[in-house]
């Protein structure tokens, strides 16, 4: 903690775990979320054409995978 020259209070800091997420953080974490979530249903609206031809239901595992990333993001969201 850093003190002011006048002797008063000491400052507080962000440090570690209470520290601000930077700018990016919310944007990439709520555009995981949206492209996992197209993912799938461009998945179920092509009748399993797309967005990846020939792997079939591994799409949804894709899918579903980055939309996961996004949700555990959220856990370190401040």
């Amino acid at each position: 903690m850093a003190r002011s020259d006048k002797g008063e209070e000491p400052l507080e800091q962000s440090q570690g775990e209470q520290a601000p997420n930077p700018v990016w953080f919310k944007p990439i974490m709520l555009g995981l979320m949206i492209i996992g979530l197209v993912w799938v249903l461009v998945f179920y609206l092509s009748g399993s054409r797309f967005p990846i031809p020939g792997i079939d239901a591994w799409n949804l595992v894709i899918g579903f995978g980055i939309a996961f990333v996004g949700f555990l993001m959220t856990t370190r969201w401040r």
